[in-house]
């Protein structure tokens, strides 16, 4: 038998400054680039998500003037596992220590490191952007990041310290709990910032109803700093509840609407 194979889609290894090893998913498509580029959206997790969001973009955009769905570089940033995630997620996606007790989690185990996302949005910016710029007709104006739970806390963070990286923010189910203090002083900062005012930014918020359970307020957080965004930046915000979905089951719904919030064909 042979190994099924994602048509258009590449991968390879890439070091970051302190030597930790990624494994870059990217995906092209397979049409004429337009005169400004592709727009090309950054996934977290890119292990878990890069298929399903390939698959749905492929799909979508092969008939953009009904879908409004437009053709796009998918860059999925994951690791050496052929797991769908890895512990180093941890690292790179927190900005401190979790303020909540997780040991639970891992059953006395060692808890992973964490407090890597500034060095991890470094990679990205520095090394990843410019390689995938360099190897791929991207449109530098038209550029996205995806991540969800602790991927949605980097997400929001990347927002709140370096809104010009991107032009569209998708955070799906983000964990402000578990750096919540640092959080919110980044996005005061932000606040006080001209970027605030930047009208040409979006940011789409959307988690799953069945997380109402979920212990550390999870929907009620994300609702209460998307309210607030409403109210004091020029930001063009969306937040969304996916009804009967879970913490997990929320990934595909919430990956149909990133699309359509990033690769717009109107925008």
């Amino acid at each position: 038998m042979e190994a099924v194979v994602l048509q258009n889609a590449v991968q390879f290894s890439l070091k970051s400054r302190e030597g930790r090893s990624y494994r870059i998913f990217v995906y092209q498509p397979d049409v004429p680039f337009p005169e400004s580029g592709f727009p090309v959206l950054y996934l977290l997790d890119g292990n878990a998500v890069f298929g399903t969001v390939v698959d749905a973009v492929r799909l979508q955009s092969r008939r953009p003037e009904k879908t409004k769905i437009q053709p796009a570089v998918i860059v999925g940033i994951g690791y050496e596992t052929d797991a769908p995630f890895s512990n180093e997620r941890f690292y790179d996606y927190t900005l401190a220590s979790p303020e909540i007790d997780v040991r639970s989690k891992w059953k006395g185990e060692s808890l992973p490191e964490h407090g890597g996302a500034e060095e991890f949005l470094y990679f990205i910016e520095k090394k990843l952007k410019p390689l995938i710029e360099r190897r791929y007709p991207v449109n530098q104006k038209n550029q996205s990041l995806f991540g969800h739970s602790l991927g949605g806390l980097f997400v929001l963070n990347t927002l709140f310290v370096k809104s010009h990286a991107f032009q569209n923010y998708i955070a799906g189910s983000p964990s402000i709990h578990w750096n919540e203090t640092m959080l919110l002083e980044n996005r005061d900062q932000y606040l006080n910032s001209v970027n605030s005012l930047d009208s040409s930014r979006s940011l789409f918020i959307g988690l799953g109803e069945l997380e109402r359970n979920h212990t550390t307020f999870m929907i009620e957080n994300a609702r209460k700093l998307a309210n607030g965004l409403m109210r004091e930046t020029s930001l063009q915000i969306d937040f969304k509840i996916f009804e009967n979905e879970n913490h997990i089951s929320v990934l595909p719904p919430l990956i149909n609407n990133a699309i359509k919030k990033a690769l717009n064909t109107n925008d």
